[in-house]
């Protein structure tokens, strides 16, 4: 009686624990010293739900437009939201993407079986690392490339979503002042589009 009274009150913490996380692996519950018996208990009690392979959340976590993203770090932790979801997250602009863009490190492999609609860009050096922010949202952190380097990004992928949709950026985010001159040209530099950028930056000040 004492074991099962232990066990129910063990499970207890166990969905309690998991109602702090709101999404999150099962690695994430074995961390914290719960067994996957445990959450294999919570998922049957439907306290928890399987959201893909690996990747579990309450059952009282709704999220809210960003969850997608809060999934998607979950499943791809080297991940980065950038490009055109980066412009969505931040507000600037008018796109709208049905896929989750991230940026990799150049030379490493796209993870396999993510039930996610997910596009992946390869960044080397500076490019990957040079303007990360994370942001602590309703289930978890979420690393997004900052406004300016978001923005440096479309102008350097501009043959793949159009130059316009770089400029819209540029325009929506300095009216917003999402950024400055100083941080863009900063961002600039990284993805090597300072020549490409400079005309348009010169119609902001």
């Amino acid at each position: 009686m004492k074991t099962q009274r232990n066990t129910t009150t063990r499970l207890k913490a166990a969905g309690d624990h998991a109602s702090r996380l709101g999404v999150f692996r099962a690695r994430d519950m074995v961390a914290a010293g719960y067994s996957r018996e445990y959450l294999r208990r919570l998922v049957s009690q439907e306290r928890v739900r399987q959201l893909a392979r690996g990747l579990y959340a309450s059952a009282g976590f709704d999220g809210d437009q960003n969850q997608s993203l809060v999934e998607a770090s979950q499943r791809v932790p080297r991940g980065v939201v950038c490009l055109v979801s980066a412009l969505q997250f931040h507000g600037i602009g008018t796109q709208a993407p049905h896929q989750i863009w991230l940026a990799l490190p150049r030379g490493s492999n796209r993870p396999r079986g993510v039930s996610l609609p997910l596009r992946f860009a390869k960044f080397s050096g500076p490019a990957y690392s040079f303007g990360v922010e994370e942001h602590a949202l309703t289930g978890g952190t979420v690393r997004v490339y900052s406004p300016a380097k978001t923005v440096a990004d479309c102008f350097k992928y501009r043959q793949k979503y159009g130059l316009d949709v770089a400029v819209e950026a540029l325009r929506d985010g300095w009216l917003a002042k999402k950024f400055t001159i100083k941080e863009l040209a900063a961002a600039a530099a990284v993805c090597r589009v300072s020549r490409v950028m400079q005309p348009y930056l010169e119609m902001l000040t």
